[in-house]
């Protein structure tokens, strides 16, 4: 999640293409996404009876994300890039605060695909934990990495994204590009909203995400358009202890001292 795919010189229909539960290969590989689909305006008006249709496609997302999640148990999302190499340090963090986080109780839930998904999903398997992957179809999806031993595959962004938050007791998040983002930003928007509570937001590796949290802190803040108190949601560390105890805290409703 994050999230973003991977791009290469690769054709879609070098691998297998996931939508929903199906499994697709060679001329089978559709040309869009169903989400393209769905939110593309263009065209015939056919969209008038499709639609209606749509709504029993999602709901059934809904119940088998619902039905696979339900006895996880405590659980943390953990996003990052999916084009971080294997072997990198970021790549090594994740897959350390995954450990940490199965050692500590928790399952470990990430978007399945490859980069820092994988190295969660690879933590949290060695640990002998829960790795969850909710996967997406995408342009270039390549299915869910070899370490996901709970893996459900989705259409719909947004039906995905319910799961994400539904089932985790807060999020871990490493260097991403836009969907790492997209996902940090929702969450910080849910708390700040109190639509959840007691959810802590971890941003792991301080070079990457100083830059932002400084923009917030500075031109955000100075033109109004958010609070301190919206950006003391944030928890900044390099520490994966540091990391996992903030979670561990806020599900205790305990009030951790801030690092200096």
């Amino acid at each position: 999640m994050s999230e973003e795919s991977q791009t290469s010189g690769a054709t879609r229909r070098d691998f297998d293409y996931h939508t929903g539960p199906v499994t697709l290969r060679g001329s089978r590989v559709p040309g869009t996404t169903t989400d393209q689909r769905l939110l593309d305006s263009h065209g015939p008006s056919d969209w008038l009876h499709t639609d209606p249709w749509r709504v029993m496609r999602i709901q059934s997302e809904f119940v088998e994300g619902f039905g696979a999640l339900a006895e996880l148990g405590p659980a943390v999302s953990v996003f990052g890039s999916a084009r971080t190499a294997p072997g990198s340090p970021y790549y090594e963090l994740a897959t350390q605060v995954a450990r940490r986080l199965v050692e500590a109780g928790y399952a470990v839930i990430t978007g399945g695909g490859p980069g820092t998904m994988e190295a969660a999903n690879k933590g949290a398997l060695e640990a002998s934990g829960a790795s969850v992957g909710l996967g997406i179809e995408l342009p270039f999806e390549q299915g869910l990495n070899e370490y996901v031993n709970l893996g459900v595959n989705f259409r719909y962004f947004f039906a995905r994204k319910t799961m994400f938050v539904k089932y985790a007791q807060g999020f871990i998040v490493l260097p991403g590009g836009f969907g790492t983002l997209d996902e940090l930003f929702e969450a910080v928007t849910l708390v700040q909203t109190q639509k959840v509570t007691s959810f802590p937001i971890v941003l792991l590796g301080r070079d990457y995400w100083t830059g932002l949290l400084d923009w917030l802190r500075g031109a955000a803040l100075e033109a109004g358009t958010v609070s301190s108190k919206d950006i003391d949601l944030l928890h900044l560390t390099d520490d994966v202890d540091e990391a996992v105890r903030l979670v561990v805290a806020a599900e205790n409703h305990v009030s951790p001292k801030r690092p200096e």
